[in-house]
């Protein structure tokens, strides 16, 4: 059974910094490519980012660029995701994704890997 277990969000100022982890179990990690994911209040699901299993391959919203790191470690089954420069319109429960694939293609996006997300709430 896929299993994906989210922490690490918090209440946090903006321009905070707050580090996710996803630990994944239930299949082989290595061998996928992942995402993280975000749903804020009242609003649809939104990808966030996505690495590749070689962790050479990153890509971001346009929204997150330059401020979100996505990384992954395979050892660990634990993929990350740094956030910092935190603004309000980051609010949201993030979750993590499994693809089919071995790189980041939204076609192959399993949204019904997630697991039951962590919140991130950047207010003063």
């Amino acid at each position: 059974e896929v299993r994906m277990v989210e922490s690490g969000g918090g209440l946090v100022q903006p321009g905070g910094s707050l580090r996710l982890s996803c630990v994944a179990s239930g299949f082989a990690f290595s061998n996928y490519a992942m995402a993280w994911v975000r749903q804020a209040p009242g609003k649809g699901l939104e990808w966030v980012s996505g690495i590749n299993t070689g962790r050479v391959g990153t890509s971001y919203a346009d929204s997150v660029k330059g401020r979100f790191t996505i990384s992954r470690d395979n050892t660990k089954k634990t993929l990350y995701l740094q956030m910092n420069n935190l603004k309000p319109e980051d609010t949201a429960v993030y979750y993590c994704a499994k693809y089919a694939s071995t790189v980041v293609n939204r076609l192959t996006l399993d949204l019904g890997s997630r697991g039951q997300g962590t919140q991130v709430t950047v207010s003063s």
